[in-house]
């Protein structure tokens, strides 16, 4: 698949900058796959679209305040956005992505916050392993929520870039399809008989960068960890239907069928000719042209169908991106 095939066109004024409120007055369109057919309806309308025996799940995942700017020891400014700790034999040590990095080097050391932070290594494209002693309590005292660079930054939508269901840090960027979630709508999809699973992938900035290849399939896919409980793994297991709320945990979930692992990091991309194996239902948002995101929703939804989704979101006037409104793709996936 040709890249630029991920392409559309798009007025700036429907880029949301701010959440809809409340979070549940989201507009919701509803395509069903197997038909063909696209309806319209509010996100407080979405456990209607549920049945007995279904399995809603969520990713529990928590965003970091992962904007820090330090200071080399010249005086000039880097804007560092902590991706993730890199792990056991190297305590201590997280990937950031640093702007500007061309005159970076290894060795050097930057201030913020009152702490010392040294650049290890670099890892590439403008990414680094950066050395400092106690990043979380850092970055709760100095970070700023990573807000798409779209997105004009205020304390309102500072304060909006959480699911209310957040609860594992370790994000990098919002699982933004569950924004839309309340918990009126929350105990609604539990009267309708479905269960809720609770899963955790954090968000890497990779997840909503363009794809820069010509064609599609030779993109590399950024990795990010996940973890499925045991929990969760009897609802999915035991539910007649899946329904994935956001492309983070349909992500997981297909991950974890394909490896048998409940717990890992997840390399995988999922774009047209890929085969479903959990995901029933897709909850997600409309998502920016050439995203491994829109690849995926195509995957689930059809090529012809998700671009004609779009083309009547535009003309419709839905909301798109992060802050903006919600598409259910019904039916999809394994199904199709």
């Amino acid at each position: 698949m040709l890249t630029r095939e991920l392409d559309y066109e798009l007025p700036e004024e429907l880029i949301a900058q701010s959440p809809a409120e409340p979070r549940d007055a989201s507009r919701l369109m509803v395509v069903d796959v197997r038909e063909g057919k696209i309806s319209h309806h509010t996100f407080r309308d979405f456990p209607q679209f549920l049945l007995p025996g279904d399995a809603l799940v969520l990713n529990e995942t928590k965003v970091l305040p992962a904007r820090l700017r330090a200071r080399k020891p010249t005086g000039g400014e880097v804007e560092l956005l902590f991706l993730r700790d890199l792990g056991p034999g190297r305590e201590g040590t997280w990937e950031v992505l640093a702007k500007p990095s061309k005159r970076l080097r290894a060795g050097l050391e930057l201030s913020a916050g009152g702490e010392r932070l040294q650049l290890v290594e670099s890892l590439g494209d403008g990414h680094w392993a950066v050395a400092a002693p106690d990043v979380p309590a850092l970055l709760e005292r100095s970070g700023r929520m990573p807000l798409p660079p779209y997105i004009r930054p205020t304390p309102e939508t500072e304060g909006r870039y959480q699911t209310v269901y957040a609860r594992n840090e370790g994000s990098a960027a919002a699982p933004t399809a569950g924004f839309h979630f309340t918990e009126r709508v929350l105990q609604d999809v539990e009267r309708a008989g479905a269960g809720i699973a609770r899963i955790t992938l954090h968000v890497g900035a990779g997840t909503f960068m363009p794809v820069r290849v010509e064609r599609l399939e030779e993109h590399t896919m950024h990795a990010e960890h996940y973890s499925v409980p045991q929990e969760a793994e009897r609802v999915v297991s035991e539910a007649q239907r899946v329904v994935a709320a956001g492309t983070t945990v349909a992500r997981t979930l297909e991950t974890w069928a394909a490896t048998g692992e409940r717990e890992g990091e997840s390399t995988l991309f999922v774009y047209p000719g890929y085969r479903w194996r959990i995901v029933d239902s897709l909850l997600t948002n409309f998502h920016l042209p050439r995203s491994t995101l829109l690849a995926m929703v195509m995957s689930f939804g059809g090529e012809d169908l998700v671009r004609e989704a779009y083309r009547v979101a535009v003309r419709e006037r839905y909301r798109f991106y992060s802050f903006g409104d919600a598409m259910l793709l019904v039916g999809g996936g394994r199904r199709l």
